[in-house]
């Protein structure tokens, strides 16, 4: 069956056949590379992405597998497996981007990639443009000769700003240019940038995808099979390949995607909405909140709003230090999209990279705090926040 809804096909994953016999599983193929009987078989699987498998940097079995999953869940032609997040970002913007090229992003991005973009303006310089995520006549008002590219967060880290995903990509596409979005916050099962006119998606598989904190990926996926080829190959090149066992853990994680996304959100609903009437807190910035400026737009293109809220206390830096150290189910940590709620400072971590203008044009103030919300009872949770918010 073709029609299948997308929390159906993350449960029965493409798996390859093996003597006649489906495996109810992927396979495990830890192994760096293939033997040969023909050499002429063996050449030609060093050229082409879908010819025989001939060494784990080209391709593997399990990390094809992974690869053929989330290109179905994002109804993509093809796509690359990173070894982590930023892999997959950095094996899109050094295979397309030459210097002197011009890229158009918008301005609230996660710091890995806006730190990224910076050092690839300085060494090597590629000019960058940042446009509002939600204003299309921004993105025709930068385009130059030399624009190649614009690249958008479907759900802006860390202070959630949706992007309007069809006006920003037929702007761009008007232009001939091509739109990278990351969509690692929402997710598949929330939004496929893909079938609003981006070109190309990108996701951090060690979030959501995977879901449970134990690996590092990355993946991009494709619209077009000739730019998934071109990219195939300097990914290759590069080196930024994913690892089977990587692979694996994150075909196991997402037969699950559907059910922790639920979990996610409902979550986020229960803090979120009760962030707003607590007095220690001065703004909560979720787009399913009515009064977040996305929540018009991300109701048109998202069933639901994500598990990531950010909040601002209103005694600023010491207050989000205090609040950190005092919460206990929440876990001060890195990252996103496991089952355990995670908390951070973006200023000083995520963020760290920019200087106070930066952190001002991204809506990241010295009093906030980024949680990423996990599956944990919504009560226990809340009990957990509000102590926190209590002792301030």
């Amino acid at each position: 069956m073709t029609d299948l809804r997308p929390e159906t096909r993350v449960v029965h994953l493409p798996k390859p056949s093996v003597h006649g016999s489906t495996p109810i599983t992927v396979p495990l193929y830890q192994t760096s590379g293939f033997v040969f009987d023909d050499p002429a078989v063996f050449a030609d699987g060093m050229g082409r992405p879908d010819g025989a498998y001939v060494y784990a940097r080209y391709s593997n079995p399990t990390v094809r597998a992974l690869e053929e999953a989330v290109s179905d869940l994002e109804g993509g032609v093809a796509a690359v497996a990173a070894g982590s997040g930023m892999g997959a970002i950095n094996t899109v913007l050094l295979g397309l981007l030459q210097p002197g090229d011009h890229v158009i992003a918008q301005r609230a991005l996660y710091g890995g990639t806006a730190h990224m973009l910076h050092d690839l303006s300085e060494r090597y310089g590629l000019q960058v443009t940042h446009v509002p995520e939600n204003d299309p006549q921004a993105v025709r008002d930068a385009v130059r000769p030399e624009t190649k590219l614009l690249y958008l967060e479907t759900i802006a880290n860390p202070m959630t700003q949706v992007a309007d995903l069809p006006g920003m990509c037929a702007a761009a596409r008007e232009a001939g240019i091509l739109t990278v979005v990351d969509n690692t916050f929402a997710s598949p099962l929330l939004c496929r940038p893909l079938e609003h006119g981006a070109d190309i998606v990108v996701h951090s598989t060690t979030k959501y995808l995977s879901g449970h904190a134990d690996l590092v990926g990355g993946i991009t996926v494709f619209a077009d099979d000739a730019l998934y080829r071109k990219v195939w190959s300097y990914s290759c090149a590069l080196g930024a390949s994913c690892d089977p066992f990587a692979a694996w853990l994150t075909l196991r994680g997402m037969q699950t995607l559907a059910l922790r996304m639920e979990r996610h959100c409902a979550n986020a609903r229960t803090v979120a909405t009760r962030l707003t009437g607590h007095p220690a807190v001065a703004a909560v910035h979720w787009p399913g909140l009515p009064d977040h400026p996305s929540y018009e737009l991300a109701a048109k293109l998202m069933p639901d709003f994500g598990g990531v809220l950010s909040f601002d206390l209103a005694g600023g830096r010491e207050a989000g230090a205090k609040f950190m150290s005092t919460i206990e189910v929440a876990l001060l940590a890195p990252s996103l999209g496991g089952v355990e709620t995670l908390v951070l400072h973006p200023a000083t971590t995520s963020h760290r990279f920019l200087d106070e203008d930066g952190l001002a044009a991204a809506g990241i103030g010295p009093g906030t705090v980024r949680l990423a919300i996990g599956i944990e009872h919504p009560e226990d949770l809340w009990a957990d926040i509000a102590r926190a918010l209590d002792a301030l």
